[in-house]
């Protein structure tokens, strides 16, 4: 079938066609005038998810999600939300409703869930394309109800947005509220312990005693050095001023009263010599002069003696002192030692000591922090639009619905024509004949209903022959 044939069919059947659009037309007009109407109020919500939080001045970023607005969305249209609307309200309360709840559902179920589905079915959420806006309807017969409901809804969701935010962070308040008090035990304890061990060794700063200790042991540690070297150059002396080589040691040669009494010999050996040059050995000068030469040998001998004790008895003092700073020095280094153990120590229940303090002052941190966005209730969601009781309905349009009556009509009417023919197929046109017989036209008569003539006739295809039209 072509477009010929088509409009060819619809011409022959006009008059079905026409009453089938027509018929449509005006049942749809009248039970758009007869249809109740239907009204609807829309409350626009914007969400502030690119902006910075109040409270921590950063930016969630979950906000960033591509996936954001179509979770506020599933929120908006959550049971949860449908029946904090039941609830504030208070629509489960009216006698009207608690009736049409009994005829509905025989009275089974619970009249919240009931009245919280039945909003959902009516509630339209339409999210805008490039902006943060979300647009909240509600359809209902009466006016004012639907605009109650369209604001009820949004404002349930922000509550319900707030809460969403603000519980689990009152959880986890409660949970560094529990922390803080085993921590802060725990804190209690290991400082308990750090000012018991500086009781029990007298330690009142463990740096300043070490310092000074240390420095005494340097101390002692140079004393020893020289005490060693001054006992060893005193027993150096001490072996040169014993034995026969005496009076070659420097401290002995070097004795004043021992250069007097040598001095003093010298001259009475040259005073001896002279005398006993002169008289024989039983002359009283010269007994005197030999007994006085005794007498200064017997004092050289005796002092340089005295001298080479002496140089022993300081080399034996030298060395108890050397003893003395090693013994000194050996106890020094104990206590050092011990005051490096005890450092150790002390550091340890230092150390301990404030880790517990830095935990307890991180969670009391959090716990202040948590505490105060727990109580900021603050939504991210803002109403931009109130809903108002719609002064014309939404449903039905006439107009619309008119138009859509007739564009459904005709197609109606078409499909009804098709139908017709396709039940009751006629011959309309050559081509329907060329089509059925597969036969070439030789001719066709027009036909006037309204004058009788005789048709032309042509024959065959010569160009002699005149053509019947």
């Amino acid at each position: 079938m072509n477009f010929p044939q088509f409009l060819l069919i619809l011409r022959a059947r006009k008059v079905l066609l026409l009453s089938v659009a027509i018929s449509t037309i005006l049942l749809v007009l009248i039970g758009s005038l007869v249809w109740p109407n239907s009204y609807k109020a829309t409350a626009s919500v914007v969400l502030n998810y690119k902006g910075q939080d109040l409270m921590t001045g950063q930016t969630s970023a979950g906000n960033l999600m591509p996936g954001y607005i179509a979770t506020q969305i599933d929120i908006i249209s959550s049971k949860n939300v449908a029946l904090r609307v039941v609830d504030s309200l208070k629509l489960a309360q009216s006698p009207v409703v608690i009736e049409q709840f009994q005829s509905a559902t025989k009275g089974h179920g619970d009249i919240r869930d009931w009245l919280a589905e039945l909003l959902l079915r009516k509630l339209e959420i339409t999210p805008s394309r490039e902006s943060s806006v979300i647009e909240i309807s509600f359809r209902g017969a009466d006016p004012d109800f639907v605009a109650a409901i369209a604001n009820a809804f949004a404002r349930e969701y922000q509550n319900a947005n707030v809460q969403l935010k603000v519980d689990p962070v009152r959880k986890a308040s409660s949970y560094f509220a529990v922390q803080i008090k085993q921590l802060r035990d725990t804190y209690e304890a290991a400082q308990s312990r750090l000012s018991k061990y500086q009781q029990e060794h007298g330690i009142v700063s463990v740096d300043n005693r070490l310092d000074v200790e240390s420095n005494r042991l340097n101390d002692l540690s140079a004393q020893l050095v020289a005490a060693q070297g001054a006992q060893m150059e005193a027993s150096s002396r001490q072996r040169m001023a014993s034995g026969s080589s005496s009076v070659e040691s420097p401290d002995v040669a070097g004795n004043p009263l021992i250069l007097g009494l040598k001095s003093q010999l010298a001259t009475a050996e040259a005073k001896f010599a002279e005398v006993s040059s002169r008289l024989a050995q039983n002359h009283p000068l010269y007994q005197s002069s030999k007994a006085e030469i005794d007498k200064l040998r017997a004092e050289l001998n005796s002092q340089t003696k005295a001298t080479s004790n002496s140089i022993g008895n300081n080399a034996q003092i030298l060395q108890q002192r050397e003893g003395a700073v090693r013994a000194a020095l050996q106890e020094q280094k104990m206590r050092v030692l011990e005051l490096n153990r005890t450092r150790d120590e002390l550091g340890v229940l230092q150390r301990d000591a404030e880790s517990a303090q830095r935990a307890l002052d991180v969670t009391a941190q959090r716990l202040s922090q948590t505490s105060i966005e727990g109580a900021y209730e603050q939504s991210d969601v803002s109403l931009l639009n109130p809903a108002v009781p719609p002064a014309n309905p939404a449903s039905p349009v006439v107009w619309l619905n008119t138009l859509i009556a007739i564009f459904v009509g005709f197609i109606l009417g078409v499909v009804l024509v098709l139908v017709a023919e396709m039940r009751d197929r006629r011959i309309r046109s050559e081509a329907d004949i060329t089509e059925l017989t597969q036969l070439p036209v030789l001719g066709s008569i027009e036909w006037n209903g309204s004058t009788v003539r005789r048709p032309k006739r042509t024959f065959g295809r010569s160009s002699r022959a005149p053509q019947l039209n």
